[in-house]
């Protein structure tokens, strides 16, 4: 069952934007979005809540400026996704513009797992570094930690993700989801964090004597790798965050970029001086996603980090070349588990369910999380795909639906059935876990078991919220361009519209998209329903996205459609 809903807005701050310039409509839509007053939509980077407010920030600046100043050898420990790769190479050209001597290493997901586990530490030891310098990763690395420390090898944590009932004891602790931490902005993702410890060290080799203002590197020209490794995470987009991807884009459609980065909107077929939040999130994260998935994360991490503009244009073709591969892959992955749920052994049909859980013994590590997240907007419940780890164990990837937390979910099915979960992570709407292959049978039902607690039939009912109907003169490029001059994105949704609309013509492009014609009145709109073949009535209630649609020159406003009944 899905229903459109229309979402609430203040007409008091609805007018108050208004009253401020901007256009009624989009005024109406930011209200939405909890915006109260323009000055919230600010985008410069002095908006961004000062460096000095997160915890342990002054200890890690100070720290790594002695540590510059000593030429100790700084050793980044990257995580295998996009926000990782981010981080590092944010890391690594930000450490190096501020003077450090810093290298990297990524681990293979396959052979090492995720976090800085003592194995990375074996690794990483033989290049004999001074300090382990961890992005996206480490708040959990209890053992890894003690590992370095007893080698005589610091570590510094900087991370962004919930910490367990420990932490590990390192030399500086570096996370705004840490204990303690007032940093307003809990949903920085790695890259941010690791962000705002360059500005706050630049800050410390400033009052330190080694810059001036006018001196001191350009941390701003790492602010499109910010963006990209932000939206990629799909972290939400609070104020803050939006500053950091609208500084990020403005430099892409400057063509202030990495090479990397302007070779992977070329690989991805989009256009950098168009550049918004969806060529981030569904063009340049998921290529760059394929090489950790697939293989290992160096190959994109070389990509960020080459200033030969050839080389990232190969690297990229590489990582395009990947991305296709895993998608054919996933495809595969996700017809398998639809059969594997519609066997009667499985249990009830998945509608039925509250939560859905599925293994098969071929399926791919990498990419059972994109599985997951199909299946999981498909059937609208908590979902949880599994593939073999090594000879005893299999590996699952979550995603959720709004009102259920994963992550907790887990720490209660753990804490009911001890020894079932070898170990387990995440936040949330994502998480991964690691559970004993004889179990396996067990854990379906103890998860489903928490999902009948918590679960209402209201939250099992999929709802596409949307901005209500649109006057006909917003169907025009310069409201859509309006609309993509805004920083949408997790928590800070893109405008969806609904109305009633007369289905003129329909047809169905390379057997699976939906082409139409609509009309209200005497208007006539092109539409497009993407992954959808079905043909619709003589009228339809449509939700739907504006697009501009650009052919021989000539622009014109698309709806792309969410849903229609």
């Amino acid at each position: 069952m899905t229903r459109i809903a229309i979402r609430q807005y203040s007409s008091e701050h609805a007018s108050s934007l208004a009253a401020a310039g901007l256009h009624p409509t989009l005024a109406r839509i930011l209200a939405a979005r909890g915006v109260a007053r323009a000055t919230e939509l600010a985008t410069d980077l002095p908006e961004l809540v000062p460096p000095a407010a997160m915890k342990g920030i002054g200890h890690a600046a100070a720290y790594l400026a002695d540590a510059i100043a000593a030429g100790k050898r700084l050793l980044i420990v990257a995580d295998y996704d996009c926000d990782g790769a981010t981080a590092c190479a944010v890391g690594v050209r930000g450490l190096r513009m501020l003077g450090a001597r810093v290298e990297y290493i990524v681990p293979n997901r396959f052979e090492y797992g995720y976090g800085l586990t003592p194995e990375i530490v074996a690794l990483a030891a033989k290049q004999q570094p001074d300090v382990i310098v961890t992005v996206d990763n480490g708040i959990a690395s209890v053992d890894g930690v003690a590992a370095a420390n007893a080698l005589g090898i610091d570590v510094v944590v900087t991370d962004h993700h919930l910490p367990g009932s420990e932490l590990p004891q390192a030399a500086v602790i570096v996370n705004p989801n840490q204990p303690g931490c007032e940093f307003p902005s809990k949903n920085l993702a790695g890259v941010g964090v690791m962000f705002y410890v360059l500005l706050a060290l630049r800050a410390e080799l400033r009052q330190r004597g080694v810059y001036t203002q006018a001196t001191q590197p350009p941390l701003q020209t790492l602010l499109d790798l910010v963006a990209l490794g932000t939206v990629a995470d799909v972290v939400k987009l609070d104020t803050n965050n939006r500053i950091l991807v609208a500084q990020g884009l403005r430099r892409m459609r400057a063509g202030r970029m990495q090479p990397g980065v302007a070779a992977l909107f070329r690989a991805a077929g989009r256009e950098a001086p168009r550049a918004n939040t969806f060529d981030l999130g569904f063009g340049l994260g998921p290529r760059l996603n394929a090489a950790g998935r697939l293989a290992d994360m160096s190959l994109g991490i070389e990509c960020l980090l080459t200033d030969d503009a050839n080389r990232a244009w190969e690297i990229a073709q590489e990582l395009d070349s990947m991305n296709r591969e895993r998608r054919d892959i996933e495809a595969g992955m996700q017809q398998e588990a639809l059969q594997i749920l519609e066997q009667p052994l499985a249990g009830p049909d998945p509608s039925a369910r509250y939560t859905v859980s599925v293994f098969n013994d071929t399926w791919h590590q990498g990419v059972i999380g994109i599985v997951a997240s199909r299946l999981k907007d498909k059937f609208h419940r908590p979902t949880i795909t599994f593939a073999p780890g090594d000879e005893t164990t299999v590996k699952g990837s979550g995603r959720s639906i709004p009102g259920f937390h994963l992550r907790d979910a887990l720490d209660l099915v753990s804490k009911r059935h001890p020894g079932m979960l070898l170990k387990f992570g995440g936040h949330a709407m994502a998480a991964g876990l690691t559970v004993r292959a004889e179990r396996f049978a067990e854990f379906q039902e103890a998860f489903e078991a928490v999902g009948r607690e918590w679960l209402t039939d209201d939250q099992l009912a999929r709802v596409i919220e949307t901005d209500g109907d649109i006057e006909d003169q917003c169907f025009s490029p310069e409201f859509v361009t309006l609309l993509e001059q805004q920083v949408w994105g997790q928590g800070f949704p893109a405008p969806t519209f609904c109305g009633e609309f007369d289905v003129l013509r329909q047809s169905v492009l390379k057997g699976k998209h939906l082409k139409l014609q609509l009309g209200r009145g005497s208007q006539r709109f092109d539409a497009i329903w993407f992954n959808h073949a079905d043909s619709l009535g003589a009228s339809a209630q449509v939700a739907y996205r504006l697009d501009n649609n650009t052919f021989n020159g000539v622009t014109r406003v698309q709806l792309v459609i969410e849903h229609a009944q």
